[in-house]
Parts: structure tokens; C-alpha cells; sequence
């Protein structure tokens, strides 16, 4: 079990409950914690006027709400943002943003009453999802609209997802002995204020993006084995003179993955001679292409860009961030912006750029794999059969490259699309939402370019003939391709080979760095 209360979760953390099923426990201290947070606010906001408890909401704050209405005024705010429109975000999503809001809410800054966090934890647990769609949220006061659904279900109205099909909440909760959560001051504008949204999104991209960089540098390492490439780029020496860290590191990924190889050849050993002079051509190449040669600088940036968006996520993922915040300790009620989503719009838009150009990397790679006349050693797009009536991988080249092509267009930033709306009281917004989406669309595209890539250079392995000369990781990897998708020689449906190798790439993780 995960507890979930006075401790930071990591990227970790998220990785365990969505893709190992590790069930959640709640801290009893952090229980504690939320009903003193709770009582309060039951008698500090009694005589006050407390923006969200007996005001309106947004430019509607200025109308205050009798006594009588209070209740009322929660439900009617939850009811009135279900507004949202496009597909229901998927079950993963879904579950991530429930761990965010969690997270949030337990930490005893909210007000709301102990029941909101018993039942989130056993949506969490029993797999319960409630029915989100990808559009309604501008990233301002946080995912209004995408939370104000899951505050639906959490009341026991609307839909939920349960064991692959969408019902009726309160059906579900009748069948697992759930109860909804009732409305005692400002549950409402708690659960639907916040980033709980596009964080959990952004978890999840965090953890697919590592796979791609890892599947990324598996397939590289690969071909610079295929090509019998020569040490030096990825060399220590080279890389300490330019002290990036990310560039170092993945420099010491590829020598510590590479020392078992029987493939690579070292540079002095083979051009520093006078024997090798005497030539006026070459036949070997002197130096390799871009996107065999330049991996750690092209890696480097992209694991750099990684690394500070994790930071910032998990920042965002332990964070307090709706409004207003409820001070028990310093006796007071904080008003402010902890709901505006700017860190991770900007993350999500950062790390989508970095993913794309690591697709691009591989499409490059594919490309030298399939033309014959750049690699000099493997016949035309890897076609194990015979040339002319067969034609190998050819037709993968043309998902490749459109798939990547489709990355370039979606890589333009949301983080500077602010639109002013609500009345103009939201007049910069961050759409991290629609941010932390279309990153998550771009990360399965290049998870998809780089499943063909992976295919592409087992049939290249077995077309030269390697395998056994292969360094210990790429070896691991070419078999476990292998076992996906055997070796084939005459054509047949590709589609079905490609949706084994991508359903494998998207929960495995070579973890080379």
C-alpha cells in the first residue's frame, strides 16, 4: 500500500497505482488534520463574509448568499460547470487526476469534511472512474470544469466507469456499499478549484515520456552496434567538455550499455595508422550521420527538459491548490491564485516540444535503416525476402514519418494562447489542460514511431546476422522484440505486428537511464 498524507509522492508513487494496481491508504494524522481544518472553518466563517461559502463565485463574488441558500450554492456550482464537452478522458487519466485531488485535499488546507477524502481513496481503490471529458477547462481556476464532473460523481450524481462500462453513480455505489458525500460548507468550490487535472495528466505524460526517452536510447544504441560504430562520440573525454548534465548522462548510459558489445571499434585502433593513410577513398566512414553520432546531444536536452518538468509536476502533484486556502494554524482564510496553472502549462508544452524531437530522431533513424544507400549494409527497408515481389517494412516508413509530421503541427505552444473569459475576471489563464493533452497525444505519437523502429531494427539484426555480437541490453531488447513479433520474410499485415511492439513500449521501461 501507498500512504497517501503527511509525505511528498513522486513520479514513483503515480507509476505504482496506475500501472502496477498498488492500492492507496490515508495517513489517520492527515485524516485528523482535514476534519480540525474543517471544524475551523464551521466557526471562523460564521459572521464573516468568506468569498465561495456565502458569496458567489468568480465575478459573481460580489452578490452575498442568505443563510439559508448555502448549501445550495456548492451543489448549484457543481451542477452548473458540468459542461464539459469531447471524449471521456480515459481510465488512466482519470485515475491519476483522482491521486492529485487527494493529495491536495488531505493535506488539511481545503475545509472540506473527512468523507471527501474516504471516498476519493476508495473510488481510487475499487478502480471507480468518474466520467471526465477533454474539453471545458482553461487552466485558470484550475480545471473547473473537468473537476466539477468528478464532484458530480463524488455526490453521487452522474456517470462513472466501472469495470469498462459507463453507469449510473449511485448504481455503482449501491453494488460496492459506497455513500456519496454530502455538502456541509464549501465542498463544492474545493473540489472543483485546483490543477488536479492537468497534474495528473501531467504525472502520466512524465511516465510515458521516460519510456520514449528509454526506448529512444535502447534503439540508438542499437544502431550504432549495427554499424559498428566507432567509441569516441559517446567517450567521456568528449562529453566532460561540455558540461550539460543531461549530455553526461546519457554519455555514461551509452558506455556502461555498450562495454559488453562486441561490435564497436575503437577509433585509434583502426584510422590512427599509417596503413589507413595510404587511402585516398575510404571505404568505412570517418564519421557516422547526426542522428547516430550526435546522441547524447541530442538526447541530452531532452532528458534535461525531463528532469526539470518532474521537478516541477511533482511540485504541483503535493501542492495546495485551490482557493481559498483554510489556515487553521495561523487562524486564517488566505485568498489567492494557487489554482492558476501556469507551471504546468509551460511544462507540458516544454516536454511536448522535447518528445517531438525525439521522434524526429527516430523517424531519422528509420529512414538510414530502409535506404540502402546511407547505411551501405542492409537491403532496402530491411525486406528480409525477395526485392521486387516482397517489400519488408516500406509501408511502416509512411506512419512514421506522417506520425511525426502530425507531432511538429501539435508542438506549438497553448502556453501563450491565453484567452480572457468569465467576465474578464479570468483574464490570463493558463490552458494547462489542453496543454498537458495534447503533450499525452504527442508522447503516444512518438511511442508509436518508435515501435516501428524497434520492429525495423530486429529485422535488421537478423538480416545482418549480429545477434550474438550485440551488447547485453540491445540483446535483451532484440529477444524480447522477438518474442513479440517473430522474424518474417514474406509480407503480411504489418498493423497487427506494430500493436504488439506499442503495447509493450507503453507499460515497459528499459531503464537504461
Amino acid at each position: 500500500m501507498i500512504k497517501i498524507g503527511f509525505r511528498k509522492l513522486t513520479l514513483k508513487d503515480f507509476e505504482s497505482i496506475l500501472f502496477e494496481n498498488e492500492k492507496i491508504e490515508l495517513d489517520e494524522k492527515a485524516i485528523l488534520k482535514v476534519n480540525e481544518s474543517h471544524e475551523f472553518l464551521k466557526g471562523f466563517s460564521k459572521d464573516k463574509l468568506i468569498y465561495g461559502i456565502n458569496t458567489g463565485f468568480g465575478p459573481m463574488a460580489q452578490y452575498k448568499v442568505d443563510e439559508e441558500n448555502l448549501l445550495d450554492l456548492q451543489y448549484n456550482l457543481i451542477r452548473s460547470h458540468c459542461a464539459g464537452m469531447g471524449e471521456p478522458l480515459d481510465d488512466l487519466k482519470v485515475k491519476s487526476a483522482m491521486i492529485c485531488r487527494l493529495n491536495s485535499l488531505i493535506q488539511g488546507y481545503s475545509g472540506v469534511h473527512p468523507e471527501v477524502v474516504i471516498l476519493l481513496k476508495d473510488l481510487i481503490n475499487n478502480e471507480v472512474y468518474p466520467q471526465i471529458f477533454e474539453h471545458g477547462g482553461v487552466g485558470a481556476s484550475g480545471d473547473l470544469v473537468q473537476l466539477a464532473h468528478l464532484a458530480l460523481n463524488l455526490i453521487g450524481e452522474g456517470e462513472v466507469k466501472y469495470k469498462g462500462t459507463f453507469r449510473p453513480t449511485a448504481e455503482v455505489y449501491n453494488e460496492l456499499g459506497l455513500k456519496p458525500i454530502s455538502v456541509h460548507l464549501r465542498e463544492g468550490l474545493a473540489l472543483i478549484n485546483g490543477t488536479s487535472v492537468m497534474t495528473g495528466i501531467g504525472m502520466l505524460n512524465l511516465i510515458l515520456a521516460q519510456r520514449a526517452i528509454n526506448w529512444s536510447l535502447v534503439s540508438s544504441l542499437q544502431i550504432i552496434e549495427m554499424v559498428e560504430s566507432y567509441s569516441d562520440h559517446y567517450s567521456t573525454e568528449l562529453n566532460a567538455v561540455k558540461p550539460h548534465i543531461g549530455q553526461q548522462a546519457v554519455a555514461a548510459a551509452m558506455q556502461k550499455s555498450l562495454d559488453s558489445s562486441k561490435l564497436i571499434r575503437k577509433r585509434e585502433e583502426h584510422l590512427f595508422n599509417k596503413e589507413i593513410t595510404k587511402q585516398e577513398v575510404l571505404k568505412d566512414k570517418v564519421q557516422e550521420y547526426y542522428s547516430i553520432r550526435c546522441i547524447p546531444q541530442i538526447l541530452g536536452p531532452i532528458l534535461d527538459t525531463f528532469s526539470y518538468a518532474k521537478t516541477v509536476i511533482e511540485n504541483e502533484a503535493n501542492s495546495v491548490n485551490d482557493n481559498p486556502i483554510v489556515d487553521k494554524e495561523n487562524q486564517n482564510i488566505w485568498h489567492g491564485g494557487n489554482f492558476h496553472g501556469d507551471y504546468v502549462s509551460l511544462e507540458m508544452d516544454k516536454l511536448k516540444i522535447a518528445l517531438t524531437k525525439l521522434s524526429v530522431l527516430s523517424e531519422r533513424q528509420l529512414n538510414f535503416l530502409f535506404n540502402k544507400n546511407l547505411n551501405g549494409i542492409l537491403p532496402p527497408f530491411v525486406n528480409l525476402g525477395k526485392l521486387g515481389l516482397n517489400l519488408g517494412m516500406q509501408a511502416a516508413q509512411f506512419t512514421a514519418t506522417s506520425t511525426t509530421a502530425e507531432n511538429q503541427t501539435l508542438s506549438n505552444p497553448m502556453y501563450v494562447h491565453s484567452i480572457s473569459c468569465n467576465n474578464d475576471n479570468q483574464d490570463v489563464v493558463s490552458m494547462g489542460t489542453n496543454s498537458a493533452l495534447i503533450c499525452n497525444k504527442v508522447i503516444n505519437n512518438t511511442l508509436q514511431v518508435l515501435s516501428i523502429e524497434l520492429l525495423s531494427i530486429a529485422q535488421a539484426i537478423d538480416a545482418l546476422e549480429i545477434e550474438d555480437k550485440l551488447s547485453e541490453n540491445s540483446k535483451k531488447v532484440f529477444d524480447e522484440v522477438r518474442t513479440l513479433v517473430p522474424k518474417f520474410i514474406e509480407d503480411s499485415t504489418l498493423h497487427q505486428k506494430l500493436n504488439k511492439i506499442i503495447s509493450f513500449v507503453q507499460v515497459n521501461n528499459p531503464a537504461i537511464i
